[in-house]
């Protein structure tokens, strides 16, 4: 590809940071890890720094957080205690 070129309707590779992200190589789009959706580029709002996953929306990240077993009150297996 010509550098010169435009990024098209490709995925983009991402590093996510603590309220910023950075292009490592442009596209239009990221996958979000739970729902499968193409998410584009401009509207990218939800995303795990420690996972470096995206998410479509604010219920797919609580998702995702349920799944790894990190939110107050579960155990290891992703079940919530008492």
């Amino acid at each position: 590809m010509n550098r010169f070129e435009g990024s098209g309707n490709r995925i983009a590779k991402i590093r996510y940071l603590d309220g910023d992200f950075n292009v490592i190589l442009p596209g239009t789009f990221v996958i979000c890890a739970v729902t499968g959706r193409e998410i584009p580029v401009e509207e990218l709002r939800y995303w795990s720094v420690a996972r470096q996953e995206p998410y479509i929306d604010a219920q797919a990240a609580f998702d995702a957080d349920k799944r790894a077993g990190i939110l107050p009150g579960q155990t290891d297996g992703g079940s919530v205690t008492p």
